[in-house]
């Protein structure tokens, strides 16, 4: 299929991440680590708002609590309510911060958190570290703020997703080039087995699944979004026009619209538009957004 793929926001981030879509708003949130901002795109307007944190911010999640926001800095997690711009401690702390930092973070069908980690490769001032080593550990913050480990020896934690029917947990080693797929269980996953393996096209960043259960992988490094079939076949290859693709989500009103993160960091020479959030229309409908239960 040839898409129309449009730049939407030209941002400049450093690392944009963590797109999430508030139906509720027609907007899309969205994050850019090295900067420690989040963005917002009025989907009708097309207006960016932008709010400045005291540290990278990694991840978001909305809530069942309509305007309130989870966001996972480097080294915690807060509660956020963007029209006062109000901000609380939610309560977890990521234990080895800072030589370690949170990074891709999505809730679950339950109304958990989930959240991993990684080497710390943002410095104090935001310019960039050196990533590398296997002190990735894979949280579940439950609506109580308990906090269970689920996977630990990561490189970088990237991609958390589930499968339609909520059956399936689908998660990356970025450094080992793999995706993993779980089932889902009563204690959290199990059954730990190779999804999607090393490719040529990149490594993978974050994802987002459509309701006919394909994954859509953003490949940092490889200019591409690799959309991969329940069974791990490579369904299709779209190529972005920048190379380090970081993060998507479905939205718009029939959720058929895919919105991706982009970062200028580590760009190609003359990709002008790095940095940017793109958008474009799939032939098939995303999964609505998990919300974190508040207890």
């Amino acid at each position: 299929m040839t898409y129309d793929i449009q730049c939407i926001a030209p941002a400049g981030d450093v690392c944009g991440e963590g797109a999430v879509w508030c139906a509720s708003e027609a907007a899309v949130y969205w994050t850019d680590i090295n900067r420690f901002l989040i963005h917002r795109l009025n989907s009708e307007t097309s207006a960016v708002e932008s709010w400045h944190f005291d540290e990278p911010v990694v991840a978001l999640s909305l809530t069942t609590e309509e305007g309130r926001l989870l966001v996972a800095l480097a080294s915690k997690l807060i509660w956020w309510w963007p029209a006062t711009d109000r901000r609380a401690d939610h309560g977890f702390f990521l234990q080895g911060s800072p030589e370690v930092r949170l990074n891709d973070g999505r809730a679950d069908p339950e109304g958990n958190f989930w959240v991993g980690s990684m080497k710390n490769n943002v410095l104090p001032d935001g310019e960039a570290g050196e990533a590398g080593g296997a002190d990735g550990v894979l949280y579940r913050i439950a609506p109580d703020g308990s906090a269970s480990v689920h996977m630990d020896g990561l490189g970088i934690s990237n991609t958390l997703c589930w499968s339609p029917d909520g059956g399936t947990f689908y998660t990356a080693d970025t450094l080992a080039n793999e995706i993993y797929a779980f089932d889902v269980t009563r204690e959290g996953i199990g059954n730990r087995r190779m999804f999607f393996g090393a490719d040529d096209r990149g490594l993978p960043d974050g994802s987002a699944m459509d309701r006919n259960g394909d994954l859509w992988n953003c490949r940092f490094f490889g200019g591409a979004i690799l959309r991969i079939a329940s069974d791990g076949t490579l369904r299709e290859v779209i190529e972005m026009p920048v190379r380090n693709i970081t993060t998507a989500t479905f939205g718009g009103p029939d959720l058929k619209t895919l919105y991706i993160t982009s970062a200028s960091a580590l760009r190609n020479p003359g990709d002008r538009l790095a940095g940017s959030l793109w958008a474009i229309r799939t032939e098939v409908a995303g999964l609505p957004e998990n919300r974190v239960k508040i207890a």
